[in-house]
């Protein structure tokens, strides 16, 4: 029942995303809430101008609707649309700030890590109510540390680092959709063996309206999520990891966020420790863009190796 329950999820997530993509695109554009593109990118983005962004708010509505509906509403539950919703919300302050005043950069990055900080202590005090286990399960050798008083701030960074992480990610036509269909279904999948009906059911609600929204967003991209979208997806990917106590496996299942932000990481430090650059441009999916792949060969080859990282890190937890 628990399975046919999650496919439910997925599917009228999915609709919901589907129908509400023609509803709300031509509204963007009405709006005026288009892109606002670096200019120091790769040139051939510069015709992306003008694209609808803040697309994330289909992706969050179709998520949060299917949830609702067909989730049992725990403590669980909250803190998932907690994490997503509340880490979308300053994703779209940061979308509308660049959209108000035509600019590349919304929220400062004071101001956006204070609200992330505080939808992570919100989610940090739920946590402790519910007598969450402050243990961390190292993977591969199955070795549990306790982390006492010190999971907490371990949960804020780890929201902090994969929301981010995520951000970083989303640059190009469907890369983002794709790579985090994939990490939410591989949760979906661990929560169900670990029979936690409302984690699999978020995760596989994830899975339907971001694989709604690539409808739209795939090459040439229709809209953009922006970062109501990637933020609110990195913390809830992030809140699903905790919930899971896969908190670690994270980093294998999200593994192509974790390179992402790293390229942009090893791209800073070298060049102000050494004034040089390693890469032609950060996040590395630039990099090979500018080394003369199509976007579309970047794209299909990130979401390859989200699939196959996805599938090291579900046999990691199976059989190691």
């Amino acid at each position: 029942m628990e399975f046919k329950v999650v496919m439910f999820t997925m599917g009228a997530a999915f609709l919901l995303a589907v129908i509400m993509g023609p509803l709300f695109i031509p509204i963007l554009r009405r709006l005026k809430f288009g892109q606002q593109i670096r200019t120091d990118g790769p040139q051939g983005h510069l015709k992306k101008a003008g694209t609808p962004t803040m697309g994330g708010t289909i992706i969050m509505l179709a998520m949060a609707l299917a949830v609702l509906r067909f989730a049992d509403k725990t403590t669980d539950t909250i803190i998932l649309l907690i994490a997503s919703l509340g880490y979308g919300l300053v994703g779209f302050l940061d979308d509308y700030i660049k959209i108000l005043f035509k600019r590349s950069l919304g929220l400062t990055a004071k101001q956006k890590l204070l609200g992330q900080l505080l939808v992570s202590l919100i989610v940090c005090v739920l946590l402790y109510q519910s007598g969450h286990s402050t243990d961390v399960r190292i993977p591969v050798i199955g070795v549990d540390v306790p982390l006492g008083w010190l999971y907490f701030p371990f949960v804020a960074f780890l929201m902090l680092g994969t929301s981010n992480a995520v951000n970083f990610t989303d640059g190009l036509d469907g890369l983002l959709a794709g790579t985090s269909a994939v990490a939410f279904g591989a949760y979906s999948i661990i929560a169900m063996n670990n029979t936690q009906p409302e984690v699999a059911i978020f995760s596989a609600a994830a899975v339907g309206a971001v694989l709604g929204f690539l409808v739209f967003n795939a090459h040439p991209a229709k809209v953009f999520m922006g970062d109501t979208g990637s933020l609110g997806l990195g913390g809830g990917l992030a809140a699903i990891a905790i919930l899971t106590k896969q908190e670690v496996l994270l980093a294998i299942i999200g593994g192509v966020f974790v390179m992402e932000v790293l390229s942009v990481i090893i791209q800073v430090v070298s060049f102000k420790t050494r004034g040089k650059r390693v890469f032609k441009m950060s996040p590395i999916h630039h990099h090979f863009e500018l080394s003369g792949w199509s976007e579309w060969r970047v794209v299909i080859t990130f979401w390859t190796a989200g699939l196959l990282l996805a599938g090291l890190g579900l046999y990691i937890n199976e059989v190691l």
